[in-house]
């Protein structure tokens, strides 16, 4: 089993490997059919969807890079939590339920571990927020991704620069799905968060004991 999940977390580093850029051109538009094509594999397409439902790829990319957005932003919260890095003080004064008091793992003793403890309000809360960022600030009929912010704030206008980080951004969002997903069938089948797994080298199939 340790030898699958660091075998997985090494197939999965292949995901940061960048296609070479779009030839730039005067309309600064990168081809997406471009975007995160990866060797070995090329345009990975098993299904023939590019041939029976060209016309559903936009989409389907365009789900593709939010969900690999969430997962690396996911990913960066599992390591924060899994280390017992929190918020001090409250998320529930009425219920007496401290941010410190939530379960680290991502599935812990129950289905959903930590998220099974938030009060019914936080999770509403939680599904408010969703509903604003898909129906107004990042809405998902926006198939391109660009939601005005730039890259950190910045407009990029090099269509090679363009490429080449909207081919970063796609690659780990891939890497970062299969990491967050790694985490979670980790704890299932060990018993141990993320944090436990690297502390005695267990997700290295090492033992630090």
């Amino acid at each position: 089993m340790k030898f699958c999940l660091f075998a997985s977390l090494v197939a999965s580093a292949t995901a940061f490997q960048v296609a070479p850029a779009a030839k730039a051109s005067t309309s600064l538009r990168v081809n997406e059919l471009e975007l995160g094509v990866t060797e070995p594999l090329g345009v990975y397409d098993p299904l023939g969807w590019l041939d029976s439902e060209p016309e559903a790829f936009e989409r389907r990319r365009a789900v593709e890079r939010k969900h690999g957005r969430v997962c690396m932003a996911a990913l960066v919260g599992q390591i924060v939590h899994a280390n017992g890095i929190v918020f001090d003080g409250y998320l529930s004064k009425s219920s007496n339920l401290k941010f410190a008091d939530i379960d680290t793992s991502c599935v812990g003793g129950k289905i959903l571990g930590g998220l099974t403890q938030i009060p019914t309000a936080g999770l509403a809360q939680i599904l408010a927020l969703f509903a604003l960022i898909e129906l107004a600030w990042m809405p998902a009929s926006q198939y391109d991704g660009d939601y005005g912010v730039g890259w950190f704030g910045e407009d990029i206008v090099d269509e090679e620069i363009k490429a080449r980080k909207l081919n970063v951004e796609l690659n780990n969002g891939r890497a970062a799905m299969l990491a967050v997903f790694g985490n979670m069938v980790g704890e299932a089948a060990t018993g141990q968060t993320l944090a436990e797994s690297w502390a005695d080298g267990a997700i290295l199939g090492i033992n630090m004991a």
